[in-house]
């Protein structure tokens, strides 16, 4: 009898050893301390602006999306939703398919979506749809970041009103001296450009504006973007804070490692609450 109560703990030993190596995720607040999903959840009750950043391909971050959306929608708070995978001169189509004037075939007509739109983004668009939510196309049309990319900020001053009406207001607020922007100006060696920052904060700036557009006091705005956007609290959020500074904002980042028991330091800091997945976890593209 000792004998099998001796197996049965080494095994129930080695089962607890085995699944740590292979769990699938784990979540940390900035500081390096794991917490639970209910207590991530449970704190962004409290925010009115959450920026979710996500690696694009990665499937735990598009299920937790889903999944804190549907906290937030039971807890009976009012949601907007809106995402950097929709460019804002595609509002009016996300809009005529929410509210069932289009069908979901002249949706994927009519609306530029990302390749892996149906696995990845299609239930975060269907929930709202479902649940009378608005769901904002909160990013810059693509050319007018290639424009800028190519020529500098000054080239958005010949854009027509019309198109105007889809980027943020001109001039667009620019410090070429944030670390993330200094960063991606050194990405390239020997093919720096100054402006492909720029074209960035362009991105950065325009989805900032249109979160503070279509916002709702006693609402909660859940924006999906990736990471780089809002890590560090730049990008989209330096944006936010400089219009509103007053608002409750909360960030959410995703990151891999080989090892999720533990929150490496290079991403310490790095958002409110650090999704850490195993490195090992199947993508969706």
């Amino acid at each position: 009898m000792k004998k099998f109560l001796v197996l049965i703990c080494l095994f129930t030993i080695l089962e607890n050893t085995y699944s740590q190596k292979i769990a699938a995720f784990s979540i940390y607040n900035s500081k390096g301390k794991k917490v639970s999903v209910k207590a991530m959840f449970k704190n962004l009750e409290k925010s009115e602006i959450i920026l979710f950043g996500e690696l694009h391909n990665n499937p735990i971050s598009h299920w937790l999306q889903l999944e804190l959306i549907t906290h937030l929608y039971i807890k009976n708070h009012n949601l907007i939703l809106g995402a950097e995978m929709f460019e804002a001169d595609n509002q009016d189509g996300i809009t005529a398919y929410l509210k069932n004037e289009i069908d979901r075939k002249t949706f994927d007509t009519i609306v530029r979506l990302w390749s892996n739109y149906k696995t990845d983004y299609a239930p975060l668009v269907e929930f709202a749809k479902d649940n009378n939510i608005d769901f904002v196309a909160t990013n810059v049309p693509r050319k007018y970041a290639s424009m800028v990319n190519r020529n500098g900020f000054e080239v958005l001053e010949n854009l027509t009103e019309a198109e105007k009406k889809h980027i943020a207001p001109l001039p667009i607020d620019y410090d070429p001296e944030l670390p993330g922007y200094k960063k991606m100006f050194n990405m390239i060696p020997g093919h720096n450009s100054p402006n492909l920052p720029k074209a960035q904060a362009l991105k950065d700036a325009t989805m900032a504006y249109f979160i503070l557009k279509n916002y709702k006091t006693n609402y909660i705005f859940v924006h999906f973007n990736g990471a780089y956007h809002s890590d560090n609290y730049e990008g989209i959020l330096w944006y936010l804070k400089r219009i509103k500074p007053n608002l409750k904002y909360a960030t959410i980042s995703t990151v891999t490692q080989k090892d999720v028991s533990k929150l490496e330091e290079q991403y310490k800091g790095r958002a409110d609450f650090i999704i850490c997945v195993n490195e090992n976890m199947t993508t969706t593209y």
